[in-house]
């Protein structure tokens, strides 16, 4: 005959926790158990033998005594009353429990009404409903369907649904698929704990398998009788025992297949003492029941990686199940090294999470782990993989030093020197604070946290790519949208994304200009336009002005002879003055039309740049000249026209 042992199986974390607690307390002095700790009379007796003293409330404590509440909660009131009676309280609830402590109080506070998924007198479900002033509990969706029925005000009503951690997942499921029907302001927070419906699909499989099964557990325990109900439905033969010398090992004798399964208030040395019984006297086993059972509570070392499944989520720590002897903890600050991360973002019950192990502590019979931990290790081999690989990784710059810049890669310090930043020599570069880059590691000595990168390197990959595009795409006429890079007194260069090209000042502007910084600055953004292009020589003539409107043409469309216009004084001769009209046609102001008096030089009475009215006198269509008076404004003579002379 085969043995077979659920992998889950005996106690849940939750109560081993509790148990060690009161042993531990016990062990000290004289100490309270506030209701049955488990539903296991025989490990009761043991606490009890030990000097544990079992009491039903808080009045039955001797005041300033020590008090330890048990895995299954306790209502808020029960709390302040031991706090009134000065005692010592040793928490042992379960953290799941607490988290469903958190939920039901939360949902109350935003005007919900919480509806608990489980039997009525647990005490479990007492101490949920003792932090709610108008929740309920119903053991499943028949019973909440005629709750429901009978008050049908709560059809509408804000309901926020949460379950016994020890409820049957296919009940749960049932109430929320039928919930989501008739209530129309409904959420559900699944807090089954993940142990429990582990335990429980390992103990429908194991079933389905086996000619007879045998479930441990005291009669008292609803997960056990919930286990042995469950296992009576794939199972020809289910028994339910408290202890080995309960067993008739002669029901067994003809059995091909025996499987063993324990509910969560079982100890190890009962689930110990079935198998043994059944070795010795029924049948030959693959793999003994005590190595099993050892190897499925192995102890995990510090530094190790471990993969475990997220079993519950409170306001301090994330839940882990690893399936060894002790469950893991993730404190919220070891998960994330971003201030900003939300933890849903990162861990979400049910799904696997990575981390290492930080401390197994047998004291708290914890082992405690760091998500953070890990992923910086991980991140440090993504930078120096990054080396060999030459992959580009992005960072915040977050400082700026004597040297160059400090950039944050994936938690990771990295050194930028200032010729490597991508910045002219002597540029700012307290301006790329906060700024996010594209950088390659060039450096890592991960022993001595040196870590160095550069900017450049990227930028000129990236510009030397976007070139290649330019040059094989580039052709007469083509706009583009660039920035001044630099300034000459016969032009500027702008960048069109990755190739320089030049601007002749000449096609600056129609305007009559002196220098290219007096219509344009380095780093300005600029439209331009293709006029030639030299692919050998790697040059490219660039355009801004706007060639469709003709200057002349915009001059003639909007002024006549007689009409006073605003011009600029641009130049200055000796027989005159030279205004802009519009920009790219200028007009003469003869030496003579500056003002109502004799004019002995005409920077007298005008300078280069001041505006002035002045009043069109001639258009010569031909040859695209124009005169301008000053004069024809002061006086209300006739004027002679005066010809307008070469520049």
């Amino acid at each position: 005959m085969n043995v077979r042992l659920a992998k889950t199986a005996g106690f849940c974390y939750g109560v081993r926790r509790a148990v060690e607690l009161a042993e531990q307390a016990a062990a000290e002095g004289p100490v309270y158990l506030l209701g049955h700790l488990t539903h296991n009379d025989h490990v009761i007796r043991r606490l009890e033998d030990m000097g544990a003293v079992t009491i039903q409330s808080p009045e039955e404590a001797r005041s300033g005594s020590t008090v330890l509440i048990r895995a299954h909660g306790e209502p808020d009131g029960v709390f302040e009353a031991l706090a009134a009676r000065g005692c010592r309280v040793i928490d042992a609830t379960c953290p799941n429990v607490t988290r469903i402590h958190a939920i039901v109080r939360e949902a109350e506070a935003r005007g919900r009404t919480p509806v608990v998924i489980g039997e009525a007198g647990h005490p479990e479900i007492v101490g949920i409903l003792g932090c709610t002033s108008r929740g309920f509990a119903a053991l499943d969706w028949e019973e909440l369907e005629g709750i429901l029925s009978k008050t049908p005000e709560l059809y509408a009503q804000p309901l926020t649904f949460v379950s016994q951690t020890t409820a049957i997942e296919a009940g749960w499921k049932k109430t929320v698929e039928n919930a989501k029907k008739v209530c129309t302001n409904a959420e559900f927070f699944d807090t089954i704990c993940n142990a429990t419906s582990r335990r429980q699909s390992e103990a429908l499989e194991l079933a389905a398998q086996c000619d007879a099964m045998i479930v441990i557990g005291d009669p008292k325990s609803s997960n056990t009788r919930r286990l042995t109900q469950l296992c009576a439905g794939e199972c020809p033969v289910v028994i339910q025992t408290e202890r080995g010398t309960d067993i008739d090992r002669e029901q067994f004798r003809r059995m091909g297949t025996l499987g063993i399964t324990a509910g969560a208030s079982t100890p190890e040395w009962i689930i110990k003492e079935v198998s043994n019984k059944m070795s010795d006297e029924v049948m030959e086993i693959e793999q003994s029941f005590a190595e099993m059972l050892e190897e499925s509570f192995k102890i995990l070392n510090t530094g190790d990686r471990v993969t475990g499944t997220v079993a519950a989520i409170t306001p301090t720590e994330v839940q882990v199940e690893l399936g060894v002897k002790y469950p893991g903890t993730i404190p919220l600050s070891e998960l994330s090294d971003d201030p900003d991360v939300k933890v849903e973002d990162i861990a979400k019950v049910g799904e696997e999470i990575e981390a290492i192990v930080m401390l197994v502590s047998d004291r708290d019979c914890v082992v405690k782990l760091s998500k953070k931990r890990l992923d910086a290790d991980k991140n440090w081999e993504t930078v120096e993989n990054a080396v060999e690989n030459k992959d580009v990784l992005e960072g915040i710059i977050t400082e700026e030093n004597k040297g160059g810049l400090v950039a944050n890669v994936k938690g990771i310090r990295v050194f930028i020197p200032a010729s490597q930043s991508g910045k002219p020599r002597g540029a700012d570069l307290s301006e790329m604070v906060k700024t996010r880059v594209q950088l390659r590691i060039t450096e890592v000595n991960r022993a001595r946290r040196r870590v160095v990168g550069s900017i450049r390197a990227v930028a000129a990959e990236a510009r030397a790519a976007a070139a290649a595009a330019i040059w094989d795409n580039i052709e007469v006429g083509k706009r583009y949208s660039g920035t001044v890079k630099s300034l000459t007194s016969y032009g500027a260069f702008v960048d069109i994304g990755g190739v320089d090209g030049m601007v002749h000042i000449s096609e600056l502007s129609w305007s009559r200009i002196k220098t290219p910084a007096e219509v344009v600055s380095v780093g300005d953004p600029i439209d331009v336009y293709v006029i030639s292009f030299d692919p050998e020589k790697k040059k490219i003539s660039l355009g801004v002005k706007d060639h469709s409107q003709e200057p002349w043409t915009v001059f003639t469309e909007k002024y006549s002879v007689g009409d006073v216009a605003p011009v600029r004084v641009v130049k200055l001769m000796t027989f005159g003055a030279f205004a802009e009209i519009v920009p790219g046609v200028d007009g003469l102001i003869h030496i003579s039309q500056l003002a109502d008096h004799r004019v002995e030089k005409p920077g007298d009475v005008v300078s280069e740049g001041e505006t002035v009215d002045a009043k069109i006198t001639a258009i010569d269509e031909e040859n695209k000249k124009v005169s301008l008076s000053i004069r024809a404004l002061l006086e209300s003579a006739p004027v002679e026209d005066e010809e307008p002379e070469e520049e």
